[in-house]
């Protein structure tokens, strides 16, 4: 899976756990490896000039999705067609981010990756324009945000482990290659 980022917002992000993120929601959603998808972080002023533009809708927004492949209506993108697909561009302003993260009680980073995974399931078909339709996708988008979040514990806590036990091992005179050979 080919996941590319650019930052042209200004604002300092975690750009590798924004594509952890989305390449989680999309291996969640088995999309084909062979799927290509493009992150762009933007301004407020070029975020603005993008939602007047395709959704004729006034100032800046938080997160946009475009679709590149046709999709076929019969059928969800996600149903695990092995064919290589260029799913789009998710655009994000963490300009804007910041402002629902502080209203949401959480991280800039955190709101990001909400977005990038909302911006997935927009790129895979799913919407919210109706409330059955919204009732899916954001139930969805909260298992995807859970999972992801308890599997960035968990390395945490596999790592902090792993650092400890190495630390453990060098006390002990364990660490070395010499140690190998005995």
């Amino acid at each position: 899976m080919t996941i590319e980022i650019a930052n042209e917002s200004g604002v300092a992000v975690d750009e590798t756990s924004i594509v952890s993120a989305a390449r989680f929601a999309l291996d969640r959603m088995e999309v084909s490896p062979l799927a290509e998808l493009s992150v762009v972080l933007v301004t407020l002023d070029v975020m603005s000039d993008l939602h007047e533009r395709w959704m004729d809708l006034p100032g800046p927004t938080d997160v946009m999705a475009f679709p590149m492949d046709e999709l076929d209506a019969a059928r969800r993108p996600d149903a695990g067609d092995p064919s290589p697909a260029l799913l789009g561009d998710i655009v994000l302003c963490p300009a804007f981010a910041r402002d629902q993260a502080r209203t949401a009680g959480h991280s800039l980073l955190d709101e990001l990756h909400l977005l990038t995974v909302h911006g997935v399931l927009h790129l895979l078909g799913y919407d919210h324009a109706e409330p059955a339709e919204e009732r899916e996708m954001f139930g969805l988008q909260k298992r995807i945000l859970a999972d992801f979040q308890a599997a960035v514990a968990e390395a945490r806590r596999r790592d902090a482990q792993r650092t400890a036990d190495d630390r453990l091992l060098g006390a002990a005179g364990l660490d070395g290659p010499a140690d190998a050979e005995s």
